[in-house]
Order: C-alpha cells, then sequence, then structure tokens
C-alpha cells in the first residue's frame, strides 16, 4: 500500500475517485492545451489529492487505480506525461512503464514509497524518466515534472549549435534532425537519453561530473539524486556502444572522442 500523501495535499470528498478523471483548462492567459497528465495510483486519497493538486496547477490529468486500466487510458487518449506508483495491482508501475515504453517516447516519472536502490533501479531501466520518493512535496512533484518536460520538448536548436553531422567511430549525432545512428543503423533514444548523448557529444574527451549532468541534462539546479545519472548513462551504453562512455572514477564520465 502506499504511503500517506504529504500533509499539501488534502483530498476532496467530492471528487469522484474515477479511473478516467479529466481535469479542467489550462492556466489563465495560456492560449493552448493543458498538459495531459496520465496518474496511476492505487491509493485512493494520495490518487484524488494528487489529481487535484495537478489540476491547480493547470494540468489535465487522467487518474487510474491500477495498472491495466491505466494501459487502457494511455492507448485511448496518449498522454503528454506518465505518472506511475511502482506498487498498483494488477501490472505493476514498472511493468506498465515497459509497456509505454514499447509504444511511446512521452515522459515517464516513476513514485516510490521506498527509496530502495532496487526500486529506482528497476524503474529507471525500464525507462522512466525520472522517479519522486513519497511522501512527496507537492510543488517538488510539480517542479520535477515540468522540469521533465521542459527537456522532453526542447528542439534540436535548443540541444546544440545547427551544423553538421556528429561522428564518433560508428555514432553519428545529427543534432538539428536529433538521430543518431551507429553503423548507418538507426537508434531509438528516449528523449532524456538524447540530451545525455548531446552532452556528451558537446564536449568529447572531458570529464563530466553527475552533478554537470544533473543540472544541464535533468534541470536539477538544486542537484539529485545521481543514480538517475548512472542508470541512464548504462542504458545509453547498451545502445552505443558499451567502449563508447568511458567511467572516470571518482569523478564522472566522458565521450571517448
Amino acid at each position: 500500500m502506499a504511503a500517506a500523501p504529504h500533509p499539501s495535499y488534502s483530498a476532496h470528498p467530492a471528487h469522484p475517485a474515477h479511473p478516467a478523471a479529466a481535469g479542467h483548462a489550462g492556466p489563465a492567459g495560456h492560449g493552448h492545451a493543458p498538459t495531459h497528465v496520465l496518474f496511476v495510483e492505487d491509493d485512493d486519497v494520495i490518487r484524488e489529492a494528487t489529481t487535484l493538486a495537478l489540476e491547480r496547477d493547470g494540468f489535465r490529468v487522467t487518474a487510474a487505480p491500477d495498472g491495466l486500466t491505466g494501459l487502457d487510458a494511455f492507448r485511448a487518449g496518449p498522454p503528454d506525461l506518465a505518472l506511475l506508483d511502482v506498487m498498483v495491482p494488477g501490472l505493476d508501475g514498472v511493468s506498465l512503464c515497459r509497456r509505454i515504453r514499447d509504444e511511446s517516447m512521452i515522459p515517464v516519472i516513476m513514485l516510490s514509497a521506498r527509496a530502495e536502490s532496487i526500486d529506482v533501479v528497476l524503474g529507471l531501466e525500464a525507462g522512466a524518466d525520472d522517479y519522486v520518493t513519497k511522501p512527496f512535496d507537492g510543488a517538488v512533484l510539480v517542479a520535477r515534472i515540468r522540469a521533465v518536460l521542459r527537456r522532453f520538448r526542447a528542439t534540436a536548436a535548443e540541444d546544440a549549435d545547427d551544423g553538421p553531422v556528429l561522428s564518433f567511430g560508428d555514432i553519428d549525432i545529427d543534432p538539428e534532425g536529433m538521430e543518431v545512428t551507429r553503423g548507418g543503423e538507426r537508434l531509438a533514444l528516449t528523449p532524456t537519453e538524447m540530451r545525455l548523448l548531446l552532452e556528451f557529444a558537446g564536449a568529447p574527451g572531458t570529464v563530466l561530473s553527475r552533478d554537470r549532468l544533473l543540472e544541464r541534462v535533468w534541470d536539477y539546479e538544486w542537484g539529485g539524486d545521481t543514480r538517475v545519472v548512472d542508470v541512464h548513462v548504462q542504458r545509453l551504453r547498451a545502445k552505443v556502444g558499451q567502449d563508447r562512455i568511458e567511467t572516470v572514477r571518482g569523478f564522472g564520465y566522458k565521450l571517448r572522442a
């Protein structure tokens, strides 16, 4: 069972605990549709309270009480971001993340009542972009969601200067087209993996610390859990080649030039 909600969230008895609770319009003054968040959480109180909190910040929320309902909701109306609790019935959050990642590259944030390494690693290895530990502060959750969305929506021009394709051995990176090939075969990188690779490609042969990567790739100016960096580097290595990104023990990582 999930942990009790943070005191800054209060349940609203009038809010329906429905698997597909739609949010209201986006913030005043914004002419575009509100960001659509799929939220999968089995605890009724946390689900309702968090849904209300996100809606107050201008998000449209589709809430589901279990993994199978969440998968159906994802396929019925693809969201802009998925917020998944690890421990949900039917289809757990990690398995649901894998299913979503098989079909989409939308940002995924995992929620867990436990901060143990195995929970963090399993979620990130399944393809999640970030995770938040319960109990969480509402403002922190919203900030993490917005940070993930910012880097997901960033254009190639924001990530790298327009220019020729960057080549590192058999790896070719097209910053403008946001495409990477290895030996002529296109690689399927998540948005976070792409931004991480572009960060390395911008400084080949230079050791980049985990703190710098958290700030530049994850937008964590305040710092964060470096396990996020380590797991994503492992995932990136599996795609571009294990020897392409070198670990400099005690300092960070560098792209072999």
